[in-house]
């Protein structure tokens, strides 16, 4: 029955002596209990083994005095017979869980006696020492110099104690780490000591409650997460499931050298699937669909320290329906929802103006409203039914008023709305799968409404037919459209760029200085009582989350079908498929098969590093451009080189085929573009557009892209010539887009609207084509852009949804991977590689890239780890092509050859 919540909040529990209570010693109605007496740096509290009976808690600081039998009271009536006995006499006693049955705390006042009787006599001398040091500690008059001498007394147990290293798993283990620390629970914490081997991490408590020792095998350790504890960076979480809503362990160090020593040794054992995730690489899972809503959340609220160990800072979720009175939920109605765009303190717009009128005549620090949406007292007040003795803990043993309780989902709704203080979100509980938190299935007392009625199972809205569907509405309201739709909209107010500043102003969004991050230096009060009141302060008030993004956060990608021509109206017949879905499921397939890739041939066909490669509609010819200064013509069929065409003496940086395969186009260093006539095998026209290289070129509907060293990328209209006669390409510059340093590489988005470039200094920069100006230009890399590429249309077999230039990868000198948010300008993922990245095809989730080393590599960019990898060419690979059907693919390298792949199913 004995648990740690039967402490004082920051109270510990040292020790236990099994021992008799000896109730009116001597007389005729003499009564012995046997039992367990529990030490505690508060408090005594002794547990009888018959559970009929109360556990008996005695305050430290009610004590009158604690003694044990002297040899000059040997004949006292009370004291005789009774070797290893300790007396106590208190002003005031606390009777808890009589007959077992967990209820508020009974109090009996007035000056009683007490006897336990040791089963050790030999200990006695030890205990009443501890007793009266820690009842001295008790008395003092101030917080926080009780704190210290109980945090003295404390850290002197440890330092005369170590992990029993019998209690290794095996005797092969080998010893990396030892230190003193806490394992922290809902509103306690327990001292004792952290051991880590090469194969076990181990935590052996102090007073070896709840039992001897916790072990966790490293290598199935998912995921570990360093935390803000008690406003210090002292805490670290362990999670040996990858969903989960709690951890195996969460640890609290008493420095944060010795937490940063543990997390550095035990983050390498990690299972070898599992990658350190980042707030941006779950956002990218969660844009394109992999997670859930829910999921997400529940990653976010790991990521900004937020632990269900921890309750003032425990998880918090969005309300999300606002209809609680219909008998039917309509989730097609945006009516049914709350605006998620708002804090809950913003939704009444009455309520709203009288808090900004106070917030105007408020001196600094100004803040809108007085209480927050996430506290301890707020996440008990929803478990209270599952949850009773941390009620009770938190409270000092009792419930609180039955008007006050959680008793109906509808007027919690409204008081959220509109009550003065009352401004609470919610917890992850409405949308898991548990609904006990609902029902008093432990037929607890919680007390009697005005009117009469009893405090029993929570009320439901009328469309709920029981705890169980009102939990599944919720589900289904959560990962709703509307909700995909607008959930960034709540996570830029509760962990994004609106939760602090003059962004939080304008969102309303302000909450006392003391609840942020950082609003408060600890270690620069000196004062132990003004330190431990105000951190306690903080504690009970709560705590916003860490902040996880400071620009706004992108949109989740909501699937709409590719074509919506009704079966009536369409040319196909039923039992047909199209030629575009043949085309995309054929897509879907090959990338899903993409380590499948095979080396079909290989040509050495240049003098140098191949820079371009383009191939005719039928797949017959391959013309490619090299360092060489040549552009070569292959033939597939004969397997030769039927051209070789050299413009200058410069090096050629790419090329591409006009569509109707009768003109190439080829770049060079030499500052111009190049025309070549397939047809008649000679160089058509030039185009001498830039002051220095031109690195890449893109055509579109007509239109010349062209990047170049000089620091532009310029949009060209070209007319041809007439074809038999010696007329020249009529060229316009439509569009200059200047940039600061060296273009490397561009790309286009499907749509042709928007137009991505990397520079040679690692910038990546994403143009509205029509207006010519910049949206987002941000410092990606560290070194030259080597590729960029906007995310092709993306297709789900079956459903074939489409998401058309949402995200933008690039590759950099820099070894790494990163992609953009086109939308927001956001980083939303960086996955660092081995070595640089030349050139890659993607799917929007999958990469295959070529590397420096020459091998293809096949990336799962979600997991951000390659899944395969493909020995290729002996120098870096520096051009790829890939067919629509994306399962032929041509590479070109710096050993002057081209490889021909081919997916083998």
């Amino acid at each position: 029955r004995f648990s740690l919540l039967l402490l004082n909040l920051e109270e510990y529990y040292f020790e236990q002596h099994t021992a008799n209570h000896i109730i009116k010693k001597g007389c005729r109605d003499e009564r012995k209990f046997r039992g367990s007496l529990k030490i505690c740096s508060k408090s005594i509290i002794f547990e009888p083994d018959d559970n009929v009976q109360p556990i008996i808690k005695i305050p430290l600081r009610d004590c009158i005095s604690i003694k044990a039998p002297e040899d000059n009271e040997g004949n006292s009536l009370f004291m005789r017979d009774a070797s290893g006995g300790i007396s106590v006499s208190c002003s005031q006693v606390f009777l808890i869980k009589e007959r077992n049955t967990i209820a508020p705390y009974k109090t009996v006042r007035g000056g009683t006696e007490h006897l336990f009787q040791l089963d050790v006599a030999g200990k006695q001398g030890d205990v009443v020492q501890t007793l009266h040091q820690l009842h001295r500690a008790s008395c003092l008059d101030k917080m926080g110099d009780q704190a210290a001498m109980i945090t003295a007394i404390l850290q002197s147990r440890l330092a005369r104690t170590s992990f029993d290293k019998n209690r290794f798993q095996s005797i092969s283990e080998k010893l990396h780490m030892e230190c003193k620390a806490e394992m922290v629970t809902p509103l306690v914490t327990n001292p004792g000591h952290v051991c880590v081997t090469d194969a076990n991490l181990y935590f052996q408590p102090l007073n070896g409650y709840p039992k001897p020792v916790v072990q966790i095998t490293l290598q199935n350790v998912h995921r570990i997460y360093k935390r803000r504890h008690g406003l210090m960076p002292l805490g670290l979480e362990v999670f040996c499931t990858e969903n989960d809503l709690c951890s195996d362990i969460y640890l609290k160090f008493y420095s944060y050298q010795d937490r940063d020593k543990l997390y550095s040794f035990i983050a390498p054992h990690r299972e070898k699937h599992v990658t350190e995730h980042t707030a941006e690489s779950y956002m990218l899972q969660w844009q394109r669909g992999h997670i859930s809503n829910y999921q997400y959340l529940l990653h976010l609220n790991n990521l900004a320290d937020r632990s269900c160990n921890d309750l003032s800072q425990y998880p918090v979720f969005p309300w999300i329906i606002a209809d609680y009175s219909s008998s039917v939920l309509d989730l097609t109605k945006p009516e049914s929802f709350r605006d998620l765009s708002k804090p809950i303190g913003a939704l009444n717009k009455e309520r709203l103006d009288r808090l900004l009128a106070r917030y105007q005549e408020m001196p600094e620090p100004k803040f809108m409203y007085g209480s927050h949406y996430s506290s301890p007292g707020y996440v008990l007040f929803y478990l209270v039914r599952v949850a009773p003795e941390y009620m009770l803990c938190l409270q000092n043993g009792k419930f609180d008023h039955a008007d006050r309780m959680f008793n109906s989902l509808a007027e919690t709704w409204k008081n959220c709305l509109d009550g003065a203080t009352d401004f609470k979100e919610l917890i992850p509980e409405f949308y898991e799968n548990d609904s006990s938190f609902l029902v008093n299935s432990l037929k607890l007392d919680l007390g009697k409404r005005q009117g009469g009625k009893m405090v029993e199972d929570v009320e439901l809205p009328p469309w709920a037919s029981g705890p169980d569907d009102f939990l599944q509405k919720s589900q289904e309201a959560l990962e709703s459209q509307y909700v995909s739709e607008h959930l960034h909209e709540w996570i830029d107010i509760i962990f994004g760029y609106k939760q602090k500043g003059s962004e939080a102003v304008k969102a309303h969004n302000v909450f006392h200085p003391l609840t942020y991050e950082g609003g408060v230096d600890l270690n620069s009060i000196m004062d132990p009582n003004e330190k431990v009141a105000l951190l306690t302060q903080i504690l009970e008030f709560g705590q916003t989350p860490k902040q996880l993004f400071t620009t706004p956060h992108p949109q989740r990608i909501i699937p709409t079908p590719s074509h919506s021509i009704s079966i009536t109206d369409s040319p196909v017949s039923p039992n047909e498929e199209s030629f575009e879905d043949l085309t995309e499921e054929s897509i879907t397939l090959a990338w899903n098969n993409i380590v499948k890739l095979k080396l079909d041939e290989q040509y050495k066909i240049h003098k140098e590093a191949i820079t371009g490669i383009a191939v005719t509609c039928n797949g017959s010819s391959v013309f490619t451009t090299s360092q060489d200064s040549t552009l070569k013509m292959f033939s597939k069929e004969s397997k030769t080189i039927q051209r070789s065409v050299s413009f200058s003496n410069m090096a050629l940086s790419s090329c591409l085929i006009l569509p109707g395969d009768t003109t190439v186009i080829s770049s060079s260093w030499d500052n111009c573009i190049y025309f070549y006539s397939i047809a008649f095998g000679r160089q058509q026209d030039i185009l001498m557009g830039h002051d220095d290289a031109v690195s890449k070129i893109c055509w579109r509907d007509g239109h010349l892209y062209s990047a170049s060293w000089d620091s532009t990328v310029k949009v060209w209209h070209c007319v041809p010539g007439e074809t038999l006669s010696n007329k020249k390409h009529h060229f316009e510059l439509l569009a200059k887009f200047e940039h600061e340093v060296s273009v490397n590489t561009i790309d286009l988005n499907a749509a042709n609207t928007k137009l991505a470039s990397g520079t040679k200094e690692g910038t990546i920069s994403v143009w509205d084509v029509a207006t010519e100006t910049a949206l987002h230009q941000l410092p990606c890399h560290s070194g030259t852009v080597f590729d960029a590429a906007f995310s092709p249309a993306c297709f789900v077999v079956s459903f074939f949804f489409r998401t058309d230039g949402r995200h933008l990868l690039s590759a950099g000198e820099d070894c790494c991977f990163k992609v953009i948010d086109v939308q927001t300008g956001m980083l939303i993922s960086s996955v660092t590689t081995d070595e640089p990245q030349r050139c890659f095809k993607w799917d929007g989730n999958t990469i295959l890239s070529g590397s420096q080393s020459g091998e293809l590599l096949i990336w799962d960019l979600l997991g951000g780890r390659v899944v395969e990898r493909i020995k290729g060419h002996t120098g870096a690979v520096t051009s790829m092509w890939m067919n629509e059907q994306c399962n032929s693919v041509i590479t070109g390298g710096e050993d002057k050859q081209i490889m021909f792949w081919k997916l083998q199913y």
